[in-house]
């Protein structure tokens, strides 16, 4: 006997401490990534493998300006962070030096500079609440990149308000977060000749 459809509903709403949380979910199964939102669990894909060389593309160009000195820091895929009481895995951010001290110590720090690959089935409503948590923790900077389209959205602002659609040859700028980060959407999307 199932039971009733409001059980069921129920059921998903029922809220787990990060405590429960951490044993039950941030090493479970391979392929897709939990996240923490004030007591609720939000399962969504991993970046996929076809989705990997846009991430490649991302740290190769960053490793480049880190050599030249003109940035610091890394990119970091994927990492476990808060924004106000939401645990969120950002596909990848930039965090400082400090920061990712701050992280092993304290457990908690914000990045200014946030990028999201937006896949097929990524549901909007997932998309936007992500947003608002990056507009309410105060990142100054979001990519949201869409592989399917070529095109690159780069969301600034105070409260995160400006979007602008990025393709070709435009250049994608993480200022003010990261001035020197700033990129062709065609390099994000270039892939290797097959020989």
């Amino acid at each position: 006997m199932t039971a009733p459809l409001g059980q069921a509903i129920e059921k998903k709403k029922r809220k787990i401490t990060w405590e429960t949380f951490q044993q039950k979910y941030l090493t479970r199964e391979v392929g897709y990534k939990y996240e923490w939102l004030n007591g609720t669990v939000e399962k969504t894909p991993h970046m996929n493998k076809e989705q990997l060389y846009i991430l490649h593309n991302l740290q190769k160009f960053f490793r480049h300006l880190l050599l030249e000195k003109k940035v610091t820091g890394d990119l970091i895929a994927e990492a476990d962070l808060f924004f106000k009481e939401h645990h969120r895995r950002p596909d990848i951010c930039w965090l400082t030096e400090e920061q990712i001290y701050n992280l092993a110590e304290e457990g908690t720090d914000v990045p200014s500079f946030v990028i999201e690959v937006i896949s097929k089935s990524d549901k909007i409503v997932k998309v936007e609440a992500k947003m608002e948590d990056y507009r309410l923790a105060g990142v100054q900077v979001v990519w949201r990149i869409f592989p399917h389209l070529q095109t690159v959205h780069v969301i600034t602002g105070e409260n995160l308000e400006n979007s602008i659609a990025h393709s070709g040859d435009m250049i994608c700028s993480a200022a003010p977060a990261l001035l020197n980060f700033q990129m062709p959407v065609s390099a994000i999307f270039a892939k290797k000749k097959k020989n």
